[in-house]
């Protein structure tokens, strides 16, 4: 074996330790809100955050209503708001799934160069 050979060899295994790991939830939003269509995924965490904390606030007062009627007014759409915005967390996933996808690919492609070389 050559010393460029060698070389090689050691840049490829750096390589391979250091994407050998699962890459974080945290690394995975970055990199889902850093893609091609990053400014709808930030768009649409934008919304789900306004739904929530509107949900999170109608559900507040209706735990603290004392008359049925109420409850049922401010219910209704603390539930409603609740469900749209984990429905919107949802629609990110599949997408967060296709980037981590990719990423086993790459790594398989170089896995497989490796041990061809």
């Amino acid at each position: 074996m050559t010393d460029i050979d060698k070389a090689l060899k050691d840049e490829e295994d750096a390589l391979l330790r250091r994407i050998g790991e699962e890459p974080g939830d945290l690394d995975q939003l970055a990199a889902l809100l850093s893609a091609r269509s990053g400014w709808m995924a930030r768009v649409l965490l934008a919304a789900q955050t306004l739904l929530f904390v509107a949900g999170a606030w109608a559900g507040w007062n209706f735990f603290q209503a004392t008359d049925p009627l109420l409850a049922l007014r401010w219910g209704l759409p603390a539930a409603v708001l609740v469900i749209m915005s984990l429905m919107i967390k949802l629609a990110l996933w599949p997408a967060m799934h296709a980037q981590r996808q990719l990423q086993a690919l790459k790594r398989i492609e170089l896995r497989i160069a490796a041990t061809r070389s």
